[in-house]
């Protein structure tokens, strides 16, 4: 019983060092369209991993502490906010499509990153006290689909070839 339990604490830590290197690397890499805010969603790939192979509490200690890693490492506390709002957001959406069975892991992926934005334009309104920001939703839905399509076609291939036996 209590490897099993080291065993669980282990892969929550090393999930959680891949999401911080996936977040560190994200943030390396320019994305030349000249719109802020917009990124790869590289670090939704572990997430929705987790989503798919552990208890949905691990996943979200996995997401959450990546978020407070990265952002007081490489960010702000406003980066926090921001990040921590789309990223409940995405996890809610994901974790009930997911439930559904309705939903590939491209589409869980999806809805993960479109929610993501939805969920920063809100926190952006608010903090600016502005609603004119909702112009930049259609961009920021465009760019979620096209993330959360790629990350859930590697998210896909991860699970076929990294056999897990889910935990519920």
């Amino acid at each position: 019983m209590r490897s099993d339990k080291t065993q669980q604490i282990a892969q929550l830590g090393l999930l959680t060092a891949l999401a911080l290197i996936a977040s560190y690397i994200e943030l390396l890499i320019p994305i030349p369209i000249g719109i802020p805010g917009i990124k790869l969603g590289l670090a939704n790939l572990i997430i929705v991993w987790a989503l798919y192979t552990m208890t949905p509490g691990e996943a979200l200690a996995v997401n959450a502490m990546r978020i407070l890693l990265v952002g007081f490492m490489f960010g702000s506390l406003s980066m926090i906010l921001y990040s921590l709002a789309g990223a409940a957001l995405s996890f809610v959406c994901m974790y009930l499509a997911k439930r559904t069975g309705s939903f590939s892991e491209m589409g869980v992926s999806m809805i993960g990153g479109v929610t993501h934005n939805i969920g920063q334009l809100i926190v952006a309104m608010l903090v600016l006290e502005t609603a004119s920001l909702a112009y930049y939703g259609p961009v920021l839905l465009i760019a979620g689909l096209t993330t959360g399509f790629l990350i859930g076609i590697i998210t896909h291939e991860v699970l076929k070839r990294l056999p897990v036996k889910p935990r519920k």
